[in-house]
């Protein structure tokens, strides 16, 4: 694809989703209390504004592209707060996690953003899988489901983007480095989440090697 068909991608999902009625939030949700501690710092990873990718992208198709993808990301926020508020939960300002990853983002130029990008959106494929087989209330299901077909379009996206970027003299020293970063993002989240990864039914181990196989396959692409 190119960066036109991306756009066009993205437009065509902006359009969907603006004449897409939301969930119905008044029928409420039960979270278990470690579930809604779970989402509530993925909501804050959500939320952010985009603006330093933004600022690192250029003109033209791309551009333009990216602003809708923060948008959906953003849209994401909405929903997960919208999804809180029916289950009588509030949302949080921060979590440390979240911090570290912008921080981390933002240290460099596009090319890192985006390999850290990646890394949190791969880890969200699994996640989001989760909350939606898992999570039992038919709101949580549906709101998962709507956030997970997003993030199974960001991944190549991203993928198109950062392809041809890393020479073959470099690319295994790059590729096993960005693992082992990967590996330990991974490893903190299964931690953190643990015991609402348990009651969906999804172990720690398990949630690790599932997302360190679809970031191969992330990988593979970029090949």
């Amino acid at each position: 694809m190119t960066y036109a068909q991306w756009l066009q991608d993205f437009e065509i999902e902006a359009e969907r989703r603006e004449q897409r009625e939301d969930p119905h939030w008044a029928r409420g949700a039960r979270l278990h209390p470690d579930v809604a501690k779970s989402i509530q710092r993925f909501q804050v990873g959500e939320a952010g504004d985009g603006a330093n990718l933004i600022a690192k992208a250029g003109s033209g198709d791309y551009l333009a592209a990216v602003k809708l993808f923060v948008a959906e990301e953003q849209n994401h926020a909405r929903m997960l707060a919208e999804l809180l508020a029916a289950a009588g939960v509030p949302t949080i300002g921060a979590h440390w996690s979240d911090t570290v990853f912008v921080r981390l983002r933002r240290a460099l130029g596009l090319r890192l953003e985006l390999m850290v990008l990646l890394i949190a959106e791969v880890v969200a494929l699994r996640y989001y899988r989760a909350l939606r087989d898992g999570g039992g209330a038919p709101l949580l299901t549906e709101v998962a489901a709507r956030i997970l077909a997003d993030e199974e379009r960001h991944v190549p996206f991203h993928c198109h983007r950062l392809r041809g970027e890393f020479p073959k003299a470099v690319r295994a020293l790059v590729f096993g480095a960005w693992r082992v970063l990967l590996l330990g993002v991974t490893i903190t989240v299964a931690a953190d989440h643990g015991r609402a990864l348990r009651q969906l039914g999804v172990g720690r181990r398990e949630f690790t090697v599932d997302v360190l196989a679809a970031f191969d396959a992330a990988l593979a692409r970029l090949q």
